[in-house]
């Protein structure tokens, strides 16, 4: 097998074009590509397209390639336009009136999300440029600076025009950043088919509820049981967090936020795999879904015939039609699948509370703990 070809992240792309431009503002030369080196140390060759030039300001761009991760955000094209600063310019960091040195402000343009919920990287009203990428920025810009014996200040306007369409397919409409992407990275790199940019988004999403204080995380695996959680407790979906496969890690991250309580829904196809201990329900981590039903069902009194066909079964949808298939077996399995859940769940959380839920596409609520509903009841005050 082939190995994966790694990319480079949106801040890569935004300091990489601001070095370009301001090498071409305050030199007059055309630059066609320019190196930059990444926080991870990997070197960053970037081609650089849509040249456009004035008297004060030089623009250019670099066209995000993520490599072989399916990053929404590939093939974008990510714009740095470097200017003269005046005094009074509006930038997220505005720099001294006075120049002795090089100073460098740095803000967002089209396409580029504004922040208007807190707990995220960058605070309300700023872009969302986060910390590192601007780190990379000023540093590129300086270097420039520095190599052409240039002391006054410089405006880096950092924007994607395909950014406000793109964000669409993101989190960022669920974060609270509007008007577009994101200008991300914390390596300079995209690692292909790396979980680390969504363990930190649904840390950011969690850390971010917390801050608008709430006390119990609301979470579900995806967008079938925040549904489910909308249709059947008519809970506001901007308040709960999608976690994916990473249900442990969530928890991890709840506990480490100080939240009190955690209230987990989610379809039984994920569900039945936390019943055996399994914290990442990833099909490639672990499939035993059948086996699980098949041993809850044989508690609740199954007989041979039903568990054969169980563990035939293609779907955890049509398990639950076969169970059901014995009068009573299907509530009585279960409970036991529910109490096996908890006993997980909460070992995995030591002090923090927690209560679930679980459900079917066809049947709808299967189960439920016990303190569920006042938990959530409480979670919605």
């Amino acid at each position: 097998m082939a190995e994966l070809r790694y990319g480079f992240t949106t801040g890569s792309c935004a300091a990489a074009g601001a070095k370009a431009a301001a090498y071409m503002l305050l030199t007059g030369k055309i630059k066609k590509e320019i190196k930059i080196t990444t926080p991870k140390g990997i070197d960053f060759n970037a081609e650089l397209v849509d040249i456009k030039r004035s008297e004060r300001e030089i623009s250019c761009a670099v066209i995000k390639d993520g490599g072989d991760d399916p990053d929404v955000t590939s093939g974008c094209h990510v714009v740095a336009k470097v200017s003269f600063a005046e005094k009074d310019d509006n930038a997220d960091v505005p720099g001294d009136k006075a120049y002795s040195i090089a100073q460098v402000q740095i803000r967002g343009g089209l396409g580029v999300g504004l922040v208007t919920k807190p707990g995220l990287d960058q605070p309300v009203g700023n872009h969302a440029i986060n910390s590192v990428p601007r780190q990379m920025i000023e540093k590129e810009v300086l270097e420039v600076c520095e190599l052409c014996d240039y002391k006054g200040g410089l405006l880096v306007e950092i924007s994607v025009p395909e950014g406000e369409e793109i964000a669409k397919k993101t989190f960022n409409p669920r974060l609270g950043i509007e008007g577009g992407i994101s200008i991300l990275g914390t390596s300079g790199i995209v690692e292909p088919m790396s979980s680390q940019a969504l363990l930190d988004t649904i840390f950011i999403e969690l850390r971010q509820q917390r801050e608008l204080g709430s006390k119990i995380a609301v979470v579900s695996p995806g967008n079938y049981g925040l549904d489910f959680i909308k249709s059947e407790y008519g809970f506001d979906l901007d308040r709960a967090v999608k976690c994916s496969n990473f249900i442990g890690d969530t928890i991890d991250m709840a506990v480490k936020l100080g939240f009190e309580g955690f209230l987990l829904t989610g379809h039984i196809g994920k569900l039945i795999k936390v019943s055996g201990g399994i914290m990442n329900t990833h099909s490639k981590i672990a499939d035993c879904r059948m086996e699980l039903m098949a041993a809850a069902a044989v508690q609740a009194g199954a007989g041979s015939k039903t568990v054969s066909n169980i563990l035939s079964a293609i779907s955890t949808e049509e398990a639950c039609k076969i169970i059901m298939s014995e009068d009573g077996l299907l509530q009585f399995t279960m409970q036991i699948v529910m109490k096996k859940i908890l006993y997980h769940l909460r070992r995995r959380a030591d002090s923090m509370h927690i209560e679930c839920s679980t459900f079917c596409t066809q049947l709808g609520l299967l189960a439920e703990s016990e303190g569920f509903r006042a938990t959530l009841h409480e979670a919605c005050r």
